[in-house]
């Protein structure tokens, strides 16, 4: 279980620490919010102010999950010049991912097999998925993929399925295979 978050931070951000913590270990809907107002060391009251709802609280969460991803990736593609390189890249910072001592697999496909289609933080969990294909098929199309869709629809499964076998076969190297799987399709795609 995680530790109480304690510390300077404001309580609206103790409450978001404190929801990253639990609704990554546990889950969205196995986490009660008097599960986070406890874990965030503040009162009720103060969930409803900064957030409205546990709803409101979980889309933070996953915002904030999908702002970490982002950073990730951009600090692996930061100075690499070759599209191949950085769509290449995209599984490093996977990998860095995976050798987190608490990584539970994909925040975001966890959230969606809890939340209701078209719920406001599912909307977070789309973009996320969007954001994934967009970076994947704008890298492939500079590449010089003839099918950037296509191939970024490839890459997009082999990042799902090396994130799943992390979490689901304890397989720490499976960012980098899935890379070495990624280069050989990317070199098939643009006539490498």
């Amino acid at each position: 279980m995680p530790a109480k978050v304690t510390g300077s931070a404001s309580p609206r951000e103790r409450l978001l620490l404190a929801a990253d913590q639990l609704f990554y270990a546990e889950g969205v809907h196995s986490v009660g919010i008097d599960r986070v107002i406890e874990h965030a060391g503040v009162a009720k009251a103060t969930l409803y102010n900064a957030y409205g709802s546990k709803d409101e609280l979980v889309r933070a969460y996953l915002s904030r999950r999908q702002e970490a991803r982002q950073a990730r990736v951009a600090r692996k593609l930061d100075g690499l010049e070759s599209p191949r390189e950085r769509l290449l890249a995209i599984f490093d910072a996977l990998g860095d991912a995976i050798a987190q001592p608490d990584f539970r697999g994909c925040a975001f496909v966890n959230a969606s097999a809890e939340l209701a289609p078209g719920s406001r933080a599912s909307e977070v969990c789309d973009s996320s998925r969007a954001w994934l294909r967009t970076l994947f098929r704008d890298l492939a199309r500079e590449a010089g993929a003839t099918e950037p869709d296509g191939l970024a629809r490839q890459m997009v499964l082999l990042y799902d399925g090396a994130s799943v076998a992390a979490l689901t076969d304890h397989d720490l190297a499976a960012a980098g295979a899935a890379r070495d799987v990624a280069a050989t399709l990317v070199d098939a795609a643009t006539g490498r």
